[in-house]
């Protein structure tokens, strides 16, 4: 990687474009029309616009304070984020108070940074006033919304100067295995990243990066908000919400613009082979995706095969798949698959989407127990370490040294990622998290593994839509499994599915499940990303003395 990469602070590359009048990020705005509508800022409009967030920063904080970003998706968050980064702020991507489910993770993390400063939209501005009166979070001294500030084009002033060290966001995490934290991504670690995602996926200024993931999400935020500031080409997006709503519009992204770069977790790739009909599918062309990278969540061979079988007769390339790994303790970025497109795998016994390479960091998989590399092929937990990697948890020393801290071969400073995987040939699978592993009479079982043969046991179930994990009880550990029913499900016999689920089971991985309970759809809770959180889960289900919690029924 060349050295000026790790000094040049992203938003040095919006100078460069000053008065460049070419489309840089354009939000497709979907409320209240039957077609979307473009809403664009040039390079030239951003800058100027990112100038009066960062003038109007400067006389309310200093270099370094938090600034926290609760906004809707839309054009006003691009703004206020790399306003942010400009005035020399530490930025606390957020989401919008709108989402209700989303609203205890808020008040959680404005706790926790302590952003006595929001940037906003106009159209929020009362809602997060009414926000902060309600919840039990530090009162704001402001909030600012940024697409109320008067642009000023005689404004010349360049960004607040940082070192690479010095912190520029705060990644909080989604809290699949614990409750968020605040990830702390240095200047040097985000320009790390925009290079490995730009090298790894080819993108340059001729790439349209398209997608619906949330900003405040790490993969959003590198791929249609850093990554394009990196490479000069253009982001074209739409709310998360829009997406679920109809998922045709992220079809419509890919294929209403040139060599497109496109990123979502495994479940949308379900989703819109699921909820799309063929007749539906045929109104797009989607031979100019150039990336359509999975990640964020394990990435499913059964879905792979599907999609591809779905949306090859459409122009999709097969190579433009592409299997992905990473967390928001890199930067989001480990490794990835090439163009030869996606490669399954057997790994004890069950398929497996092999992830690819790394670039631009080094990545090994140690044993749990001895910290002694595994031959060739066997399982351990995946460590790297990079300029990519971030400088630990906002206020965590603790969980910090453990998780930044490991040493291997006498070299300290290793990211332990938590996730099992090996590597075979240089090539990386992820195979499972420690954390989730279930150990029933002294054998290791994949929540993951269990979660596809419910999934596969009964029509009214399916991917995506299932979280199994261990409980303790006078019995000693065993397995509960929570599933949501198909939305348009007919009548239903509920004592058959879960004989049918209790089966499987049973036969697959010779475990009897302690309860089944099945849900209504939307009754699992979900992280920012929209995984399933099992760990949310248990505390909904299971009581905490080892019954069933009644809101299992």
């Amino acid at each position: 990687m060349p050295d000026e990469v790790l000094r040049t602070p992203l938003l040095r590359r919006l100078l460069e474009r000053a008065g460049v009048e070419r489309p840089a990020y354009t939000h497709l705005d979907c409320s209240n029309r039957h077609e979307p509508v473009e809403d664009t800022l040039t390079w030239a409009e951003l800058l100027i616009h990112v100038r009066a967030v960062a003038a109007k920063l400067r006389e309310v904080i200093q270099p370094g304070d938090r600034v926290a970003i609760t906004a809707r998706q839309d054009l006003s968050y691009v703004v206020a984020f790399f306003g942010a980064l400009y005035a020399g702020a530490v930025a606390v991507p957020l989401s919008a108070p709108d989402v209700r489910a989303h609203r205890e993770r808020l008040v959680g993390v404005l706790n926790d940074c302590d952003a006595d400063i929001w940037l906003t939209s106009e159209a929020l501005v009362e809602r997060l006033t009414e926000f902060a009166g309600a919840e039990p979070v530090p009162a704001p001294r402001e909030i600012i919304a940024v697409d109320t500030l008067p642009p000023d084009p005689a404004d010349q002033s360049p960004p607040s100067p940082v070192s690479p060290e010095d912190p520029a966001y705060l990644q909080y995490t989604s809290g699949t295995t614990r409750s968020p934290a605040g990830v702390i991504i240095t200047h040097r670690a985000l320009s790390a990243a925009c290079w490995q995602i730009c090298a790894a996926y080819d993108v340059d200024e001729r790439t349209t990066c398209v997608g619906w993931i949330p900003f405040f999400h790490d993969m959003g935020l590198a791929q249609l908000l850093a990554g394009t500031m990196h490479s000069g080409g253009r982001t074209v997006f739409i709310a998360p919400l829009e997406f679920i709503r109809r998922p045709e519009r992220w079809l419509l992204l890919m294929s209403a613009y040139p060599n497109t770069l496109t990123a979502a977790p495994n479940f949308a790739y379900d989703l819109v082979t699921e909820a799309v009909p063929e007749a539906k599918r045929a109104e797009y062309d989607l031979s100019t995706v150039s990336i359509a990278l999975s990640g964020s969540e394990p990435v499913r061979a059964a879905t792979v095969r599907e999609f591809l079988a779905a949306y090859e007769p459409h122009g999709f390339p097969r190579g433009a798949f592409r299997p992905s790994y990473g967390l928001a303790e890199a930067t989001v970025y480990v490794a990835s698959g090439d163009s030869s497109g996606p490669v399954v795998t057997e790994v004890d016994g069950r398929e497996v989407v092999e992830i690819g390479r790394p670039r631009g960091q080094r990545v090994r998989v140690v044993a749990p127990s001895d910290r002694v590399l595994p031959a060739e092929g066997d399982t351990g937990e995946i460590w790297v370490k990079g300029p990519n990697v971030a400088a630990g948890y906002w206020r965590r020393p603790e969980l910090t040294a453990e998780v930044f801290g490991a040493e291997l071969d006498g070299e300290g400073g290793w990211l332990r990622t938590g996730d099992l995987g090996k590597i075979r040939d240089g090539r990386l699978s992820v195979t499972g998290r420690i954390k989730d592993l279930i150990i029933i009479d002294g054998r290791n079982h994949s929540p993951h593994d269990i979660e596809e043969t419910v999934a596969a046991a009964h029509p009214l179930l399916g991917p995506e839509r299932i979280a199994a994990f261990s409980v303790d009880g006078d019995e000693g550990e065993g397995v509960v499994v929570v599933a949501e029913r198909a939305r348009k499900a007919p009548d239903f016999d509920e004592p058959e599915i879960a004989r049918a689920v209790t089966r499987a089971v049973a036969e697959r991985h010779d475990v009897r499940l302690r309860a089944f309970f099945l849900v209504k759809p939307g009754g699992l809770p979900r992280t920012s990303s929209g995984k399933v959180a099992r760990s949310a889960a248990r505390t909904r289900y299971w009581a905490a003395d080892g019954t069933e919690s009644p809101h299992g029924s």
